[in-house]
């Protein structure tokens, strides 16, 4: 073998052992599969107490203290759900109410849901109408954030706030404290409560948007419009739920949105606590809403009309009639007097002005701010109670209490025999009987005593009663038989009832 050629295989051996040693000592070393680093100890570090205290969050933002003023308001917030004949399908479904209306219709009924509110300790809730509105006998259950399940029974309601009561039996319940809500300023943080679409107990947050909005939603002539805007998100299922302040008060009453699709797209509407309690303290202690009346024909004073009546900047309400006899007309008040305040409190919309007359009593007198003739002037008010005429007039007709015949001009079918007669239930009905044969007798529930068996069942003016158990009732004297021999036998009666909009409906009265 030649010089060079052993040269060049003792340095390609060399070369082989050294790349043989470098792999052994990566092998025993466990770099070839990982290369870890030795850890020898780890600490975690972990605290029960948050870095902030919700105290000190508080401090900072107004916004951390929801999650205390969701804890204490949830309880109070209740689901509803309302059993109704299918006869109310005509319910609207406008996206300004979330009444849900399930096609899964059984027996002749359908179910709605919303929300309400515990405003007592014993059971008095705050909802919407619209939420419990034709509810057949029974059928308003209400279940509890603790999911207790109640049935309730309707105290009273009132179509022109859109607002009703109800009652569970039940003690030491949940309740919220009820905010004024004349000191709610636009922009300040509000949350909104209720169980949209079924969700129970859900809790959104934002603002409030605006006061004072007339969005035209509550069908009746006199409807009492002067909402809360907020945005905070408000669907289906959330009317009747509470709109809260940062302390926790009760500042409005959820009741619509505006939306063209049905849910929310950022504008919901309350109506404001002041008058949702007003309202709620005369159905609990009256069975109706006592309202107050003025007396006058009012619109909005605009720039054009300012500048008619001289005025220095545009603000008011204006007076356009007076009704002869009513409160503003005996004080003195005057067509073309511009009202700038009621109570201190300014009002520059003809809806802020029936919405601060509206949470007074009858009686009451109030303080008005008047704009007349180049002068702000100051009249007090003694404000009356606003009557139905219509119901007037059909009262002062029937009002003698046992017995009266009168002419019924709009059949021609000749006279008409009015009989009364009350029942120790606390009830009285009213017998109409006609001279004609063709014409049938009716016996319609003219009153309900306060308090009795009746109103606590729920009994309403205005029932028409068809039978007695399953006995048929052809007049007084059958209905007033039948009614003795039940209680004789059983000590309570069931009365088969039709109200005016045909939806028929059983109420068991129990005698004491």
């Amino acid at each position: 073998m030649k010089k060079r050629d052993r040269y060049l295989t003792g340095i390609l051996l060399i070369l082989i052992g050294v790349l043989v040693g470098t792999i052994l000592t990566m092998y025993q070393q466990g770099n070839w599969i990982n290369d870890q680093a030795e850890v020898k100890f780890t600490e975690v570090k972990k605290s029960e107490r948050p870095f902030y205290t919700d105290e000190e969050l508080s401090n900072l933002d107004p916004r951390f203290l929801f999650k205390q003023v969701a804890e204490e308001i949830t309880p109070t917030v209740v689901y509803i759900e309302t059993e109704v004949s299918v006869g109310r399908r005509d319910m609207p479904d406008d996206g300004n109410h979330d009444g849900d209306l399930f096609d899964d219709f059984m027996g002749g009924r359908a179910r709605t849901v919303g929300s309400g509110v515990l405003i007592s300790k014993d059971g008095y809730i705050l909802t919407n109408n619209h939420v419990i509105d034709g509810a057949v006998n029974g059928g308003i259950r209400v279940v509890l954030n603790d999911k207790r399940l109640f049935r309730a029974r309707q105290v009273g309601s009132d179509p022109t706030t859109d607002l009703a009561v109800l009652k569970i039996d039940g003690e030491n319940l949940p309740s919220i404290i009820i905010g004024n809500s004349d000191n709610v300023d636009v922009g300040e943080w509000v949350l909104a409560i209720g169980n949209p679409f079924r969700l129970r107990s859900t809790v959104t947050a934002g603002i409030v948007s605006a006061l004072s909005r007339q969005v035209q939603v509550i069908d009746n002539q006199m409807r009492i419009e002067s909402f809360i805007q907020t945005d905070a998100a408000i669907n289906r299922g959330n009317s009747g739920g509470a709109l809260v302040n940062t302390s926790g008060e009760l500042i409005g009453i959820n009741t619509a949105i505006a939306s063209q699709s049905g849910n929310y797209q950022g504008y919901g509407f309350a109506v404001p606590s002041n008058l949702a309690s007003k309202v709620a303290r005369d159905l609990i202690q009256y069975g109706e809403v006592r309202r107050a009346l003025l007396g006058v024909t009012i619109e909005s004073v605009d720039a054009f009309r300012a500048d008619q009546l001289d005025m220095n900047r545009i603000q008011g309400v204006e007076i356009t009639s007076l009704r002869e006899g009513a409160a503003a007309y005996q004080s003195g008040l005057k067509i073309e007097d511009v009202i700038l305040s009621v109570n201190g409190i300014e009002v520059n919309e003809a809806n802020e002005l029936q919405e601060k007359i509206a949470v007074l009593q009858p009686g009451e007198v109030v303080e008005l701010e008047i704009w007349r003739e180049g002068e702000v002037v100051t009249k007090s008010v003694k404000l009356q109670l606003m009557e139905n005429e219509i119901a007037q007039n059909t009262t002062n007709q029937l009002s003698d209490p046992e017995y009266e015949r009168y002419q019924d001009d709009d059949s021609g079918s000749g006279d008409r025999e009015v009989r009364f007669f009350s029942f120790d239930l606390g009830f009285k009905v009213m017998e109409i009987s006609s001279s004609d044969e063709n014409e049938p007798t009716e016996l319609i529930i003219s009153e309900v005593e306060r308090g009795s068996e009746a109103f606590m069942k729920g009994l309403k003016e205005g029932y028409t009663i068809k039978k007695v158990d399953d006995e048929k009732v052809e007049d007084l004297e059958s209905l007033k038989d039948l009614v003795s021999q039940s209680l004789n036998r059983s000590n309570s009666i069931v009365l088969h009832i039709e109200t005016n909009d045909g939806a028929k409906g059983f109420y068991q009265l129990n005698k004491n």
